[in-house]
């Protein structure tokens, strides 16, 4: 306060302003804002109203509020936008290689029926059209669904190394490289799904991750075999090769269906889609039953044997009782 509430006077104190308070001739006064209009009221000698109870109709949020610190956004990678259709892109190119596998096999059978008898032009041109189109569509599928792959593998390496505080150690470009490349993606996809794979700390994972990269690599080699077979000249080197390129189109559609059940087994799922129970063994042992049933008082007998076995000891019991009977009577004459 700047005045003297009693003779409105200046307050001027001697003392400097950041005098210590040994040296103060002044003390602070905490009063409340309303305290001149409580005062003359109070000199009016008039009842103030005090008013109604003051009340809350929810939770006070005055005070200091401790915000937490908002979490640093994720950086993601522009091939993640990929990773939400990798697996209808998978089901897609495993029922194109199926489709080119049965389109093989008729172009075999029209061979095998061109042996002897002539084969209408209508028949083969719809023969190679199948053909074409399935090869064509399971080849273009297949690459989308392996840059989908990629992108699916970026994100999962990133949340599965920042579960445990790192980041993960290879670049997106590492990984896409390793991918996508001929040749060198036979090695490496298997190389960063057992590294993600580790960091998951499943061993079934980890089993699923190794029979996917041994039938990838068996993949990689058949589909070698076949484009190398299609450089024989000779017409049934040509023919068997149509049959081995069948079989090649089948494995693929095989591998895609894999790579399907290994992208729901990372996500915790099966091949249908549903989440994976945890199951918990106990261990049991059989209830315990007596080898020898024990007799009952009174008990029927059960079967014939059992029936003849109680007549021969009634019959025994008998014939002892009469044989102590005598030595009594014999015991008892000569005592007599």
């Amino acid at each position: 306060m700047h005045w003297c509430p009693r003779c409105r006077g200046v307050l001027l104190s001697p003392a400097p302003i950041d005098a210590p308070a040994q040296r103060r001739n002044y003390r602070w006064v905490a009063r409340k804002p309303d305290h001149r209009s409580s005062r003359q009221q109070n000199r009016s000698g008039l009842p103030r109203s005090l008013g109604p109870t003051p009340r809350y109709r929810e939770i006070p949020r005055w005070g200091l509020r401790d915000v937490p610190a908002p979490a640093a956004p994720e950086i993601h990678h522009r091939l993640e936008r990929y990773a939400p259709k990798v697996e209808q892109l998978l089901l897609i190119t495993a029922w194109l290689f199926g489709a080119a596998a049965l389109a093989e096999i008729a172009r075999y059978l029209i061979l095998l029926r061109n042996r002897t008898r002539l084969i209408d032009p209508t028949v083969l041109a719809v023969s190679d059209a199948f053909v074409w189109i399935c090869s064509v569509g399971a080849a273009v599928s297949a690459v989308t669904a392996a840059v989908a792959l990629v992108g699916w593998l970026i994100r999962l390496r990133r949340r599965a190394f920042a579960r445990s505080g790192a980041a993960d150690p290879r670049s997106p470009i590492a990984i896409a490289f390793g991918c996508l490349v001929p040749v060198v993606n036979l090695l490496w996809p298997g190389v960063y799904l057992t590294e993600a794979a580790g960091a998951h700390d499943d061993p079934r994972l980890l089993r699923a991750v190794r029979i996917w990269w041994f039938a990838w690599v068996a993949d990689g080699l058949l589909v070698a075999a076949a484009l190398l077979w299609r450089t024989a000249d000779s017409l049934q080197v040509e023919a068997d090769g149509v049959a081995f390129t069948a079989f090649t189109d089948a494995v693929a559609a095989g591998i895609a269906v894999l790579t399907l059940v290994v992208v729901r087994h990372f996500d915790g799922r099966d091949l249908r889609g549903r989440a994976r129970m945890a199951h918990r063994w106990v261990v049991t042992i059989d209830p315990a039953v007596p080898v020898i049933e024990p007799v009952q008082a009174g008990s029927e007998p059960r079967d014939a044997d059992d029936r003849a076995m109680t007549e021969d000891l009634r019959i025994d019991n008998g014939e002892q009782d009469r044989s102590r009977e005598q030595g009594r009577l014999q015991e008892e004459v000569v005592a007599k």
